[in-house]
């Protein structure tokens, strides 16, 4: 029998990861602050999803999620900060259209667990 796939498990570890490695390249341009705070919210998703599995109630499942949903709003704000002000200059497209994804995707799992109450 397979692991049941778990869809935003998989993309917020993965956006996780892109976030190190987004971090890495900051700081290594010398991009201290903005770098930092992105790199807390931007792996904080998906601890907050994770812990979400364990929760133990339906009221603590949306509460982990809605966490894991304003860490990616606050993710993608500093994005866009990020590319608006080119204090590093990198194309951040590919990480807003992932944080977009991610977005959509928890707002849909806390609207439809709002919904089965």
């Amino acid at each position: 029998m397979s692991k049941r796939e778990n869809i935003i498990l998989d993309k917020s570890f993965a956006f996780a990861l892109d976030t190190i490695g987004l971090y890495k390249k900051l700081v290594g341009q010398k991009e201290f602050i903005i770098s930092k705070q992105l790199l807390k919210c931007g792996t904080s998703i998906g601890a907050n999803v994770n812990e979400s599995i364990a929760a133990q109630s339906k009221k603590d499942f949306i509460s982990k999620m809605s966490i894991a949903a304003k860490e990616a709003r606050e993710t993608k704000y500093w994005l866009q900060l990020l590319q608006e002000s080119q204090l590093v200059s990198t194309d951040y497209n590919k990480y807003l259209l992932k944080i977009e994804e991610i977005i959509k995707i928890l707002t849909s799992i806390i609207k439809t667990a709002q919904l089965r109450k």
